[in-house]
This record gives C-alpha cells, structure tokens and sequence, in this order.
C-alpha cells in the first residue's frame, strides 16, 4: 500500500465539500488534480470509497473507516512538523478559529500582533454564518470561535472582547414606510436581533440576503432599510453612503466574544493567543476601534 498525505488530504476535502470542483477551489489545485489523487487512492482498495449521486460524491462506509484513519495519519504528520520546529524552540502549531461573518471586522484586528509575534503559527480563519460557526465548535474543530450571541446549546467559557452595536440604517437620514426591511438569512445572530426589534411592529419580512456586505449593498442602492453592526459600516458612514436613523430602542447592544468548549484542554498555541487577548484587548480597542466612540448618532 503506497498512499500519500496529499491523497489523504483529498479525500478530506472531498468529503467536506460533497464536490470535485469545490473540493479543488478549497484546495487550489485544479479538479482533473483532485481526481488523478482520488483515482490514485481508489486503486489501493478492491472497495469503493467514493459514491457519485446525481451531482454530488458521497464517501462510502468503507470510505468513511478510511476518512477516520486518514484523520488520525494527517494529524500525527502535523504534529511531526511542529516537534521538529519546537526543538528549534518555535511556538509552534495550529491556532483554528471560526468566526460569525460581522466578525470579520473584527477578528483580524486580535490576530495581527500574534501572529507576527509567532510566525511558526499556522492559522485556521473560517468565516461562515452562525450556524455553522457553532457546529464547527460543537464538533471540536476549532479552538475559539467568535460569536456575538452565546449559543444556548452548548457549555462554553467566553472572553469578552468588544462591545457590538446595531442600528437602523438607510441610505438618507428619514426613514421611509413604503421601503421595505432588509433583513439576515435565518439563524443569524444579526437576524436573530432585528426579529427581536420588530417583534412588536407590523412589518412585512419582504426581503432576506445571507451576508451584512449584501444587506449594505442593498441599502445603499435605496432597496430598504435594515439593521446591521455599526463595526461594520465604518467606511460607508465617512462616505455618507449609509445613514444611522435614530429610532427608540436602538441600538441593540450586544458583545463580540470568543467561546471554547467548556473543560476543552487548550493546546499551547491556543493557550498563548487566550494569554495574548486578555492582555492586549484593551490596546487593540483603542488603537483600531476608538473610532465609533467619536460618531454622532443624533
């Protein structure tokens, strides 16, 4: 049996991704690559590892025993490249976090020094909704995740990081009745905070984009209204392509937090960057995100 790391890694990332072609995307490699690789694992085997139903490939139960083992091979592999660098006395490994789309205005701001600091790091950033986010860390496959809401489901412990503020926005300073609300996919925790705002008005859900860039765009070509995180509208209120409208009750505050698994044994690499955010968050607050104090919302 001559399987490499590299066919491992395809099979991985063919099981995440349900597709050839994005399984190729992912790995930035083309998919005639991805199935050369496949191909070539398939031949060790007299059984199947891969399915294809309709337009998606399934791995196999056989496949699915392979997958676990291949798991297990890729990670001690890792871990042999980080000892030989720990012996050069690196701080090495890998630091997995996901994050909630807002949190992308966010979350690089917390990494940059850290990074820097410890180039033997290999950093992990998955920005997806928060579903997804959730069920990452559910599944043990991060470190942390960055959430502005805590998940009800789940034990975890948190680290404050940073106050997250919504507001009603336009593209004019009025709001206007005959446009209609903007509003997150479902399960997002900005979603989540503008159903609580409107529970108790009669308004019409009339149209739902699945990421806050979508939302900005839509509200600055003048489709609606919407509420979104202030973190994330710096540049369009200095231009004055958005407007915060002051409305009673607003703005619905909440924090930006990173969560672990409650009793989760932290590596080395995870512990440090916990150690570095509690030590440096007031600083990196200051620098990068003083700015929302200074705005008038009035």
């Amino acid at each position: 049996m001559n399987f490499t790391l590299h066919q491992l890694q395809v099979l991985l990332e063919v099981d995440r991704q349900g597709s050839l072609t994005k399984a190729a995307k992912e790995m930035y490699i083309t998919q005639p690559a991805i199935s050369i690789q496949l191909k070539n694992l398939q031949a060790q085997f007299e059984i199947p590892v891969t399915e294809k139903i309709g337009k998606k490939i399934y791995l196999t139960d056989f496949g699915k025993a392979i997958l676990e083992i291949a798991k297990n091979i890729l990670a001690q592999a890792d871990e042999l490249k980080y000892k030989t660098k720990e012996y050069t006395g690196l701080l090495t490994g890998k630091l997995r976090i996901s994050s909630a789309s807002t949190g992308k205005y966010v979350i690089p701001y917390f990494l940059n020094a850290f990074i820097h600091q410890y180039p033997g790091i290999d950093l992990t950033l998955d920005v997806s909704n928060k579903t997804t986010v959730i069920k990452n860390l559910q599944d043990n496959e991060i470190d942390f995740a960055m959430v502005s809401v805590l998940p009800d489901e789940l034990a975890v412990e948190e680290e404050i990081l940073l106050e997250n503020k919504l507001f009603l926005i336009g593209n004019t300073k009025v709001f206007q009745k005959e446009k209609p609300l903007i509003f997150r996919e479902e399960g997002s925790a900005t979603r989540m905070a503008m159903d609580r705002y409107f529970n108790k008005r009669a308004v019409r859900k009339s149209i739902a984009l699945t990421s806050n860039e979508a939302v900005k765009q839509a509200v600055i070509a003048g489709l609606g209204h919407s509420i979104i995180p202030l973190i994330g509208m710096k540049n369009e209120l200095a231009n004055q392509q958005l407007f915060i409208i002051p409305s009673k009750g607003l703005p619905v505050t909440t924090y930006w937090r990173l969560i672990w698994l409650e009793h989760k044994k932290l590596s080395p690499i995870a512990q440090a960057y916990l150690a570095y955010v509690q030590q440096e968050k007031e600083k990196i607050i200051e620098e990068h995100f003083n700015w929302s104090k200074k705005l008038n919302f009035k």
